[in-house]
Order: structure tokens, then sequence, then C-alpha cells
């Protein structure tokens, strides 16, 4: 390449330049490929970290770490309580501890979903993500994952302090497995069902606030009406319909899922849970909603230029 360069007197010196080449120290990439298995691991550990607010700012893990107390403490009064008069049995059952502090639950999920999902689309980082070896089924099961493992820690690791604290009081061993495992599978279905209704509709709206409202309003709405109308027919000597109210409501649903395979004791009016065939129902209904929710999660995600 010749270039001109003005000479002194104002003329233009036509001698050429000498050309040269610099050694900017650009090198191929020769280490080795991590690809889409470990973008999607480090986007779940992440999503996981973020739901409880660690690798955030101090403001952020206010709200998740309170309402992880909150969930501990009962449980840990009930351990003491147990221990210091050597009771023969747990206050509440492993199945029922859920269920008593379902406020709480629904508290952490409204905070934390919009927080796993509405961010993303608010700055608009999904195109950023999509760019690099990944796919959508990465995101979403990445997202899903990590949201799930979060309601999952939260509602099962009470149940370990109450199995430790039976343990501790010398209760039967067997007894207590049992129905600390089955305490266990309750609240990993209620963990997969929550994440997945929670996700979805944070992800409708890049606004976190307005996820936040989606979600308690329709868990807290739901769960209003179906114990109301329970209520009424159960007063109104239509007790059969009882269980088949609870299939509207995630709360109940759940109830109605741990009444008929787990052994629990229902929550219902009258304390009459579904039994093993309409728990059927239960528990198509619980995969449907689950499949539906993924799916939902997948279509919204269609577009990386989100």
């Amino acid at each position: 390449m010749s270039t001109t360069t003005p000479s002194p007197a104002g003329g233009a010196d036509t001698a050429p330049e000498a050309a040269r080449i610099h050694n900017i120290g650009y090198r191929n990439y020769s280490g080795r490929r991590l690809g889409r298995a470990y973008v999607r691991r480090s986007l779940y550990v992440q999503s996981l970290r973020g739901a409880f607010g660690l690798g955030r700012s101090a403001k952020s893990k206010v709200m998740p770490m309170l309402l992880f107390a909150v969930m501990c403490v009962p449980a840990l009064i009930m351990v003491a309580v147990a221990v210091t008069i050597k009771s023969d049995e747990l206050p509440l059952e492993y199945t029922q501890y859920a269920g008593a502090l379902s406020m709480v639950i629904a508290l952490f999920l409204a905070a934390q979903a919009p927080q796993t999902v509405s961010r993303d689309l608010r700055f608009r980082t999904v195109p950023l993500y999509f760019s690099r070896p990944i796919e959508r089924v990465d995101y979403v099961v990445a997202k899903y994952g990590a949201m799930a493992s979060a309601m999952f820690l939260l509602t099962g690791l009470p149940l370990v302090v109450l199995y430790i604290g039976a343990l501790l009081a010398k209760m039967d061993f067997l007894d207590q497995t049992k129905e600390f495992g089955q305490g266990l599978v309750s609240v990993a279905v209620l963990s997969v069902l929550y994440a997945g209704i929670g996700l979805v509709l944070a992800a409708t709206t890049p606004r976190r606030g307005f996820g936040v409202a989606a979600i308690i309003g329709m868990l807290v709405i739901s769960f209003g009406a179906v114990t109301s109308v329970q209520a009424i027919a159960e007063a109104n000597g239509s007790g059969h319909m009882v269980k088949w109210v609870g299939l509207f409501s995630p709360f109940s649903l759940i109830d109605g899922f741990q009444t008929a395979f787990l052994g629990a004791t229902s929550g219902y009016p009258g304390g009459e849970g579904p039994g093993a065939a309409v728990g059927v129902v239960y528990l198509l209904v619980v995969l449907a909603l689950i499949a539906g929710s993924y799916a939902a999660l997948m279509r919204r995600y269609a577009k990386a230029g989100l």
C-alpha cells in the first residue's frame, strides 16, 4: 500500500512509504472447547445462586434468606420441644409441613421466579446467551432446573431438620425414615410444579413487579376460591365434590396428590381427600401442568431476539 504525504512546501511528496506488518499477537484458540453441557451447567448454577441472592448485592439476599429462615425456624422449635419432652411423635407430619407454610413458599416463588427470568427479558440478554453454543432447550432446562432446585432446598431442608430431631428424640427409626421419604417425595413434586407455574407467569413480562403480582394473585386467589367452594360443598352435604374441586389450585392439588399416594392426612374440609382412583386424575393433572409449563417456556423463548 502506498500513500502520499504533503511536502513542507505545501506540495505532495510522491515517494511511497515503506509498507509495514505489525504482529499484534492474535492466536488461534487451542484449548478445550467446553460446549453446551458446560454452558447449561454454568447457567443452572448461576440461576440457583441468584435465587438465594448469592453473588448479588446484600439487598438482594434479604428476602430469600429471610423466607428461608422462616421456613426452618418452626422445624427447629418443633425439634426442641420434641427432644425436651421426649415425645413419641412430631407435632406435625412431614407431608403437612409445606402446607402449613404455604404462604411462605408462595412469597419465595413470587419473589425469585421473576428474578430468574424477567431480568434477562428486561435487559435483553437472551440473545447474548443464544449467541453462544447453546439452544433454547438448554436455557429452559437450566432455568427450570434451578428454580425447582431452589424450591426443593426451601421446602426440603426443614424436613431434614425434623428428621434429625426425631432421631435425637429416639423416635422409631423405620417409621420416621418412611415418613421422611414420603415428605421428600411430596415437596419434590411441589417444587417442580410450582417452579414451572412461577416461571411461565414470570416470563410473560419483563417487568419484575408484574411477575410478582401475577404469581401471588394466581396462587392466593385460586387457593381461596377452591377452599371456599370446598367448604360450601361440605356444608351442603356434597362432600363428594370436595375432591374434584381440589384440582383447580396448586395448593390443593399437592394436598390431594400426597393424600392419595403418600398416605398423608388431608387438609380438605371434612378431612377426606381423594382415594387411589381419583388420585390418578390428580397425578395426571400434575404431570400435565409440569409438561405444559415446560412447553410454554419453550414457546416463549422460540425467538432469540426477545
